[in-house]
C-alpha cells in the first residue's frame, strides 16, 4: 500500500461509511449499498503512468464498520434487503440525493417484492423487541413503576412505533431522515468531543503544576514550552486541495513526475474503490502525506488525537469547497471544475490547530466552573454515602444487640426446660416409684424393701426383743 494510503481508524470509518449510505453512488458499484465498507486498496500504476486506466478491481466481501448509530445493525439489514430488490435498485439509481433525504424514495416501498416486505417486517419486528428489551433492562436498572412501553418508544425516531408489527412507507422514511440527520451531526459531534478533551488535557495540566514547589513548577513549564515549539517546527503546511498539496501526493504517495500533473488521471487514482466519486474515507487518505510533516506517533511533543481533529478539519474545509451539491461524495466534475478556480492555484495559508485553538479562554472558564460543579456535587454525594454507611453501621450494631440479648434469652430457656426435664424421673419396678433429686440416680425397689418416704418424713424402726 503506498505511503499515502492508510487504514483509516475506526472514528474515521464511522463518519466516512455510512454518510454516503442513501447515495446512489452506491448502486454504481453493482454489489450493496454498504459497498463503501470494502477494503481499500491502491491502484496500481500502469507503465505510462500519465494514462493511467483503472483496473477491473475484485470485488471483496464487505467489512463490518460500526456507524456508531444506536440502530447500526437494523439500519444495514433494511438497507442490504431494500437493495436486493430490482425495481428499488433502479429507482435509487435514478433518484438524487435531495429527493432521497426528502422521503420521495420511501414511496417506492410499495413497489417491492413480496418476499422483501416480509423480510422487512421481520427485521422491524426483531429490532420493536431488541428495543423493549433494553427499555426494561434499563428500567431494572434504575427501578420504577410500571413502564408505558408506547410513551418510551417515541424516544426512537427512525421507525414508527405505533405499528409494531409490519414496514410500511413511513418506516422507511423515518429511517432515512433519521440515519441523515444523525450522521450529519457527526462531525460536529466529534469536535465537540475534541475541544473537551483539549480543555481536559490543559486543565489536568494546570493541576500538576499546582502541586510541584517553585523549582520543579519551573522546569516543567520550561519543559512544557520546549515541547511545543519543538511540535510548532515543521514543514510548510500545503492548503488542503491545493494544487500544490495535490502534487505533494501525486509525487511522494502516487510516485510520479510533478511536471505531467493530471487532475482527470489524479482523480481516477484515488477513486480507489472505482465508484466514480471520492468519498470522505479516500479523501482523507489524501492528507497524510502533510498531517506526516506535524505529527509522529513515537516524539513526546505530537498528540494523535490532535492529528485526527487536524485531518477532518481539512477534509470538511475541501468539501465545503469542492462539494457543491452536497451529497458528501465529490464527482469527477465537481473535481475538475475546483482545480480551474484561482483558489487551487493560488490558496491562502493553512491554519494548523496551533494557530486555531479548538476553545476560546470563556470556553476554559466555563468548562472549569463545571468542572468544579462537578467535584462539588461528588463530594457532596460522598459525604452522604458516608453519613449512609455511619447509620448502616449503628443499626447493624443494635441488630448485633438485640441478637445476643435474643441468644441469651434462648439459652435461659433451654437450661430451665432442662431442669424441669431432670426433676422426679419415675423409675417403676413392680407399682414401686422412687423420686430421684436433679442429677440422681434412682437404686432399684426389691421385693420385700419398704418404700422411700417423702422428705422430713421419719422411718419407724422396729421393736427389738
Amino acid at each position: 500500500m503506498p505511503a499515502g494510503k492508510r487504514n483509516v481508524t475506526e472514528n474515521n470509518g464511522k463518519g466516512a461509511a455510512v454518510k454516503m449510505l442513501w447515495s446512489k453512488a452506491f448502486c454504481l458499484c453493482a454489489v450493496l449499498i454498504l459497498s463503501l465498507w470494502f477494503c481499500v486498496e491502491a491502484v496500481p500504476i500502469a507503465v505510462d503512468k500519465t494514462k493511467v486506466e483503472t483496473p477491473e478491481q475484485k470485488l471483496e466481501a464487505p467489512q463490518s464498520v460500526d456507524t456508531g448509530l444506536h440502530y447500526d445493525r437494523y439500519l444495514r439489514e433494511v438497507i442490504d434487503f431494500l437493495e436486493k430488490d430490482q425495481h428499488f435498485r433502479e429507482k435509487l439509481h435514478n433518484t438524487d440525493m435531495e429527493d432521497i433525504k426528502q422521503g420521495k424514495l420511501a414511496k417506492e416501498l410499495d413497489f417491492v417484492g413480496h418476499h422483501v416486505r416480509t423480510k422487512l417486517d421481520e427485521l422491524k419486528r426483531q429490532e420493536v423487541n431488541r428495543l423493549r428489551t433494553l427499555i426494561k433492562t434499563k428500567q431494572d436498572v434504575e427501578g420504577g413503576h410500571e413502564m408505558n412501553h408506547k410513551a418510551l418508544l417515541k424516544q426512537f425516531e427512525y421507525m414508527n412505533h405505533m405499528n409494531p408489527h409490519t414496514f410500511e412507507v413511513e418506516d422507511l422514511d423515518k429511517l432515512i431522515k433519521s440515519a441523515t440527520s444523525d450522521l450529519e451531526n457527526y462531525d460536529k459531534e466529534r469536535h465537540e468531543e475534541f475541544k473537551r478533551y483539549e480543555m481536559m488535557k490543559d486543565h489536568k495540566r494546570k493541576e500538576h503544576l499546582k502541586n510541584l514547589d517553585e523549582e520543579h513548577r519551573k522546569d516543567e513549564e520550561q519543559h512544557y514550552e520546549e515541547l511545543r515549539k519543538k511540535h510548532a517546527d515543521h514543514p510548510k503546511i500545503n492548503h488542503p486541495g491545493s494544487q500544490d498539496q495535490l502534487k505533494e501526493v501525486w509525487k511522494e504517495s502516487d510516485g510520479l513526475d510533478p511536471n505531467d500533473f493530471d487532475p482527470k488521471t489524479f482523480f481516477k487514482l484515488h477513486d480507489t474503490n472505482g465508484d466514480g466519486y471520492i468519498d470522505e474515507q479516500e479523501l482523507e487518505a489524501l492528507f497524510t502525506k502533510e498531517l506526516e510533516k506535524m505529527y509522529s506517533p513515537n516524539l513526546e511533543e505530537d498528540d494523535m488525537t490532535e492529528m485526527e481533529e487536524e485531518r477532518l478539519r481539512m477534509r470538511e474545509h475541501v468539501m465545503n469547497e469542492v462539494d457543491t451539491n452536497k451529497d458528501r461524495l465529490v464527482s469527477l466534475d465537481e473535481f475538475l471544475i475546483s482545480t480551474n478556480k484561482k483558489e487551487f492555484q493560488e490558496p491562502d495559508s493553512w491554519e494548523t490547530l496551533e494557530q486555531a485553538p479548538a476553545y476560546t479562554d470563556e470556553d476554559m472558564k466555563l468548562f472549569e466552573e463545571q468542572l468544579a460543579q462537578e467535584e462539588s456535587n461528588l463530594n457532596q454525594k460522598n459525604v452522604d454515602l458516608q453519613k449512609q454507611k455511619e447509620e448502616l453501621e449503628r443499626q447493624q450494631e443494635q441488630l448485633n444487640a438485640q441478637k445476643a440479648e435474643l441468644q441469651q434469652a434462648v439459652e435461659h430457656m433451654q437450661i430451665i426446660k432442662s431442669e424441669k426435664a431432670n426433676v422426679a424421673v419415675g423409675v417403676k419396678d413392680g407399682g414401686a416409684t422412687v423420686a430421684v433429686p436433679p442429677g440422681g440416680q434412682a437404686l432399684p425397689v426389691l421385693p420385700g424393701d419398704r418404700q422411700p418416704l417423702p422428705p422430713g418424713h421419719q422411718q419407724d424402726l422396729p421393736a427389738h426383743s
